[in-house]
Parts: C-alpha cells; sequence; structure tokens
C-alpha cells in the first residue's frame, strides 16, 4: 500500500498538488476498499473514523481532484450515485461491470470486451479511443435460482 500511496503522491505533485493528510487519508480508504465501488459518503464515513476532524466537502472535492487527475474513475451505474474506483497504470482501459438488476452487487470484468469495436471506431469513424467503459445489467449468478428473470426483461 505505502508504494501505491508514493506513486499517487508524485502524480499529485507533478500537478503542483500535495498529499495532505485529508488527501491521504482519503486515498488509504480507497485503496482499502478497491474491491468495492464505494460512493462519496462511503467513502467520507470510512476517512472520518481514521481522520475524525475532515468534512464531507473536503471529502468531495479530494475525489474531484483525484477524478480530475485521472488517478481514480468516477463512475455512475445508473442510480443516481456517484462511485470512486482507483485505476490500474497496467490497465490499457477501465474495467467493465456487471450490475444485478435484483440484489445490486456490482461484479468486474477485467477483460477487455471492447479491443475490436476500439479498431473499427477508430477505422470507420477517424476517431481514437482514449478509453470506454462497459456496463452490463441483468440478474447475477447468485440470484438466479429465486428470481424470476422475465420479469425484468
Amino acid at each position: 500500500m505505502e508504494e501505491k500511496i508514493e506513486k499517487i503522491k508524485q502524480q499529485l505533485h507533478s500537478h503542483h498538488y500535495k498529499l495532505t493528510p485529508q488527501r491521504e487519508a482519503t486515498v488509504r480508504v480507497l485503496l482499502e476498499n478497491e474491491a468495492d465501488h464505494l460512493s462519496a459518503e462511503d467513502v467520507y464515513l470510512k476517512v472520518k473514523d481514521k481522520a475524525p476532524e475532515i468534512g464531507l466537502a473536503t471529502v468531495y472535492r479530494t475525489l474531484e481532484l483525484l477524478s480530475e487527475l485521472r488517478i481514480i474513475h468516477k463512475m455512475n451505474f445508473g442510480d443516481g450515485v456517484a462511485r470512486y474506483d482507483l485505476r490500474d497504470d497496467n490497465a490499457k482501459h477501465h474495467h467493465h461491470h456487471l450490475i444485478c438488476l435484483h440484489c445490486g452487487t456490482v461484479d468486474e470484468i477485467f477483460e477487455d470486451l471492447l479491443a475490436g469495436s476500439e479498431e473499427k471506431v477508430n477505422n470507420d469513424y477517424n476517431f481514437v479511443v482514449t478509453d470506454h467503459r462497459l456496463t452490463f445489467y441483468g440478474i447475477c449468478h447468485r440470484c438466479l435460482d429465486i428470481v424470476d428473470v422475465d420479469v425484468y426483461k
């Protein structure tokens, strides 16, 4: 974790920002919860345990800054709530998501399913794709036996 924090610190410094204690607490919460897709409120509640003096506005500003600097992804799964995910520097693109309409679980797909589509967009439309996101909505494997899938079609 310390290595990732140092890398984020360098990214901030390269844009003339400092890794303040409040920003570091926010980053640590994101790192500790990498598997989750935390909202700003979720991050705030977890940061508040570590740094009781921090305010919700500070967490919002930190998340927005990290998003603008492309350190984290800001996502919306159609529920009107922004959620945040750390970027993987080794991945060419952001990973994809499977969202269960019954239980709300968000699963991840790390395989790039759109590489061929990017090439087609580039060739057919003379448009260079720098990133993409793909979200599938449906019923997860955990709910298939307890849900009438036809209700969701």
